[in-house]
């Protein structure tokens, strides 16, 4: 099966770190928004193409598994791929590397589709998404 993915480099800014001059956990999440972002606009599936279409997709779950510290001034890797799924959903997996190539974190995003006007959670993929999907030859999933 076909899947797509993305590259984004961050760098590890002073008001990210503890005061032992780590990364705190929490920024994690921030690091793989601004990755998934970065896939969105490059796909064609950023917040703004979904919003225009009249939806939201508010994260129902994430999931992070940290393996490394990352330290002020670190250049990480985030790379982000698509988790194709047959329900209306948009998954994420994510594997933040460093700059020797280690794997510094492993995590993963849920989203659902909702709609902007009454909020309610799709059950089945919007036509635009099936169109996105199938644009992509990842209809399979």
């Amino acid at each position: 099966m076909k899947t797509l993915s993305s590259i984004h480099q961050i760098s590890v800014r002073f008001n990210e770190v503890d005061s032992l001059g780590i990364v705190w956990h929490g920024h994690y999440i921030s690091y793989f928004e601004e990755a998934r972002e970065d896939f969105g606009k490059q796909f064609g599936i950023s917040y703004l193409d979904i919003k225009k279409e009249g939806y939201a997709v508010p994260i129902v779950k994430t999931a992070t598994e940290h393996l490394l510290p990352l330290k002020y001034g670190d250049v990480m890797t985030v790379e982000t791929t698509f988790a194709n799924s047959r329900a209306a959903k948009i998954i994420f997996n994510y594997t933040i590397k460093n700059e020797l190539g280690e794997i510094v974190c492993k995590g993963e995003t849920i989203q659902v589709f909702t709609t902007i006007e009454s909020g309610e959670m799709m059950l089945i993929n919007p036509d635009f998404f099936k169109d996105w999907k199938q644009k992509h030859n990842l209809l399979d999933g």
